[in-house]
C-alpha cells in the first residue's frame, strides 16, 4: 500500500517503513506526527484519487531527526564589469519514517527500526575506558 501526501508544498509517494526528508516541521525528535493532507491511496491495482483529498485517509509517522542540507553555493557574475557576488544557502528539513497509512480501504503498519544505520554488533563489546596516551619519545 501506498500514499500521495503534500506536505511543505511538495508532494512525495510513500509507504509503510520507508524514511523521507521533507521541509521541516516543527517537532520534537521521537514525536508521532499524523499528515492528514493525503492526496491518493493506492494498494495493488486499486487506486483512490481525492478532490483534492482521500477522505478519512491519514499517514502516521516518526520525528527521525533534524537537520540541515549541504549547502547550495549561489554565484552571479557580470563578465567584463568586475561584478562578482556569493551567497550560500542551506535548507532545513525533517526526516520522518512512515509508521503507517490508513485509509477506508485498510491500514498498513511498519515497526520503527532500531538504528538500522548504526548496528550494533555483539562481538565487539564496549570499552570501559580510553586507553592511556603513548608518551613520546624525546622526553
Amino acid at each position: 500500500m501506498y500514499a500521495v501526501i503534500k506536505t511543505g508544498g511538495k508532494q512525495y509517494k510513500v509507504a509503510a517503513g520507508e524514511k523521507l526528508k521533507v521541509e521541516q516541521i516543527p517537532a520534537d525528535i521521537g514525536a508521532e506526527i499524523t499528515i492528514d493532507q493525503v492526496l491518493a491511496v493506492g494498494a495493488g491495482d486499486q487506486l483512490s484519487v481525492g478532490t483534492p483529498l482521500v477522505a478519512g485517509a491519514t499517514v502516521s509517522a516518526t520525528v527521525l531527526s533534524q537537520g540541515r542540507h549541504d549547502k547550495v553555493r549561489i554565484f552571479k557574475m557580470r563578465r567584463r564589469k568586475h561584478y562578482r557576488k556569493q551567497q550560500g544557502h542551506r535548507q532545513n528539513y525533517t526526516e520522518l519514517f512512515i509508521s503507517g497509512i490508513t485509509s477506508a480501504a485498510g491500514s498498513v503498519k511498519a515497526d520503527l527500526p532500531v538504528r538500522a544505520d548504526h548496528p550494533v554488533r555483539a562481538d565487539h563489546p564496549v570499552r570501559a575506558e580510553a586507553p592511556a596516551a603513548a608518551q613520546p619519545a624525546g622526553e
